[in-house]
């Protein structure tokens, strides 16, 4: 199996039989392709426009389609009248004779051009713009998303975010095809009906004409509730969402800490909150059916009324009274029904709205226009006068300098709060700074593209980063295009392959094919941490970050580690964060933080004689915060 097909779905995505009939149609729009927008627009209309203008000539024909389908649905209720008006005027004797040229366009009207219409429709609705179309939209706006810096992530439910990429596409699909088709379709049948009703007794287009302001009005007046609780609806159902999510990604911590109460409530909150926002917008629905049901009463006695004076007076034939009686009977049955497709459009519009807001924001952190690609760096490190306090003004870091010389091998110790893994973060670029500047071989990082500056260094963290994939894929994700060799030799460095031949999950897939759960849940943590490590030996980058790389392990896989490890360190600047300080004594040089700033560095045995701030920590680590209180006792 490929690197570059997880879990094998690419593959049996290609094993469709059905294939060569369908395909040719289903690729006329391209799921995937894109354009060299930044953003995406903010505004509902314009975000559904820009799309729609990608999907053209589908969209046309959709639009043909419809104006078709309700121009053959009124011909429909049109030849009823006049086959009545036919058979009453001609005898059985000479009914075919007289009229059969008649009556097999009629019979061509509903079995071939009904059919061809209604199939032409579907095809174009079904095979082109569902599959496709969707698809385009989420693809487009998945791409913006993911290009948003990791501070976009910390402030929103992953659920939640996921969710309005999903609702977004369906949302903006829906939008158009009930436009185009069904609301067109609609129109193109009301003007067709009022022109025949029209040519039966003026008044009876009259009164559809009245009728049709009156729908119009209804629409008008109840449009802006209908919006406000739709997108409040809308609103409520991703927080909904996004807590059902947090509390099963959560799992282990709810079923720890939590007896089902807590957690019955903040999602029970989240669903009374959800269930007010639907019980406001089902009030405005249900105003508007009764004020439609009382409408289309009113067109429907007033039709017939005329229909029966005027066939008192001689003045309508059977067949005439028989299409304008299905003309109106036909309205009433569209107009409940796009009632509910013009809720439909409102609650795709409010859905858009929604997403747009999540979708359509411009990065807070980008590349520079002229970015350059880095190439592979030598791994010499700088922090100039560098500041940064997450918005808040101080605190954290605040004028830090330092250099990490290349092949250097150094080590960010302090207390919890000093402000070590901000410095990662930040010389990863996961933030700007806001003072100073960072360089890696000279070059300030905001002048590079962060793909090539995020090349340059291999990060292992002290909570395993694990994606819900194959044990492969996981590892693999070091390095693209790796082979099954390299992979098997990383996790072997590791220590990690013998307990990844013996992994099993749900479905029966094993080794590396078996797949980790969510986070990697259903590895223990020193395992995690080992396919971890494997994954930043085949990436094999010049500069590591160690966050407390072998805290989860045990003495003697960490010694097993250790030895491979060291090895990959060779030639390498290294970056290690460690609150367990014998794991790092042997490094070149200890930096010692404090308050965002470097209060002490030297070697282990430097800092041990100065008696300062890192002899106090070792102190603790090495017996001097349980060996006080054993030898009182």
């Amino acid at each position: 199996m490929s690197i570059a097909e997880p879990g094998g779905r690419r593959a049996a995505a290609r094993d469709d039989p059905d294939g060569s009939l369908w395909r040719p149609i289903e690729r006329s729009i391209d799921a995937f392709a894109d354009t060299d927008r930044a953003v995406l627009p903010r505004d509902a209309w314009r975000f559904i426009l820009y799309f729609a203008n990608q999907a053209r000539l589908p969209f046309f024909l959709l639009l043909v389609a419809g104006g078709l389908g309700g121009a053959v649905d009124a011909g429909l209720y049109w030849s009823v009248g006049w086959l009545i008006d036919i058979l009453d005027h001609s005898s059985p004797q000479t009914l075919l004779a007289d009229h059969w040229h008649q009556l097999a366009g009629l019979l061509a009207l509903v079995l071939v051009v009904r059919a061809a219409v209604m199939i032409g429709s579907t095809v174009i609705e079904q095979q082109v713009v569902v599959p496709a179309f969707y698809s385009l939209v989420r693809w487009q706006s998945f791409r913006r998303v993911i290009d948003q810096p990791y501070e976009f992530y910390q402030n929103d439910f992953a659920g939640r975010i996921a969710t309005k990429i999903m609702q977004g596409g369906e949302a903006v699909g829906d939008f158009i095809v009930t436009t185009l088709q069904t609301m067109w379709s609609f129109l193109t049948f009301f003007a067709l009906a009022v022109t025949v009703l029209v040519s039966v007794d003026p008044w009876m287009g009259l009164v559809v004409a009245l009728w049709f302001v009156g729908y119009c009005g209804i629409v008008y007046f109840l449009l802006p509730k209908m919006r406000r609780a739709g997108r409040a609806t809308a609103d409520e159902r991703s927080i909904f969402n996004g807590r059902l999510v947090d509390a099963f990604t959560n799992i282990v911590s709810v079923k720890l800490f939590d007896r089902g109460e807590r957690e019955h409530a903040y999602v029970r909150e989240g669903m009374e909150n959800f269930l007010a926002a639907v019980v406001r917008l089902t009030r405005v629905v249900t105003s508007v059916r009764a004020s439609v049901a009382i409408l289309n009463g009113f067109m429907m006695a007033a039709v017939m009324a005329i229909c029966v004076a005027k066939w008192i007076a001689g003045g309508v034939t059977s067949g005439e009274i028989a299409a304008a009686l299905g003309l109106v009977f036909r309205l009433n049955q569209m107009s409940g029904y796009m009632m509910f497709n013009i809720n439909g459009l409102i609650r795709n519009y409010a859905t858009v709205q929604d997403a747009t807001r999540t979708i359509s924001v411009t990065p807070a952190l980008s590349d520079a226009p002229d970015a350059a690609t880095m190439p592979r760096a030598k791994g010499d490190i700088r922090f100039e006068d560098v500041s940064f306090h997450y918005g808040k003004g101080k605190g954290v870091i605040d004028r830090l300098n330092l250099h990490v010389r290349p092949g250097e091998r150094v080590a960010l110790v302090g207390p919890s709060g000093a402000g070590k893994t901000t410095i990662v973060n930040l010389m990863l670029r996961l933030f700007d700074v806001e003072g100073g500047r960072i360089l890696i071989d000279g070059r300030d990082i905001r002048s590079l593209t962060q793909a090539s500056l995020r090349e340059q260094f291999g990060v292992v963290t002290q909570d395993a980063m694990l994606m819900h994939r194959s044990i492969r894929d996981n590892i693999g994700y070091g390095r693209p295009g790796a082979t099954a060799e390299e992979i098997v030799d990383a996790a072997r460095r590791a220590s990690a392959h013998d307990f990844i031949m013996g992994v099993t999950d749900p479905r029966g897939r094993k080794g590396y094919d078996a797949h980790v759960g969510e986070r990697g849940v259903k590895l223990s943590g020193g395992q995690r941490q080992r396919i971890a490590i494997a994954r930043m030996m085949l990436k094999d980058a010049p500069v590591l970050i160690l966050d407390e790389a072998t805290s989860a392990l045990d003495s003697e896989v960490e010694a097993a580690i250790q030895e491979n490890l060291f090895k990959l360190m060779e030639g390498k600047t290294v970056i290690a964060i460690a609150h367990r300080l014998s794991t790092i004594a042997a490094l070149d040089r200890l930096i010692v933080l404090d308050g965002g700033r470097i209060v002490e560095e030297g070697t282990h045995k430097s800092l041990l004689a100065a008696g300062g701030l890192y002899a106090q920590l070792w102190k603790r680590q090495s017996g001097g915060f349980l060996g006080d209180r054993l030898a009182a006792e």
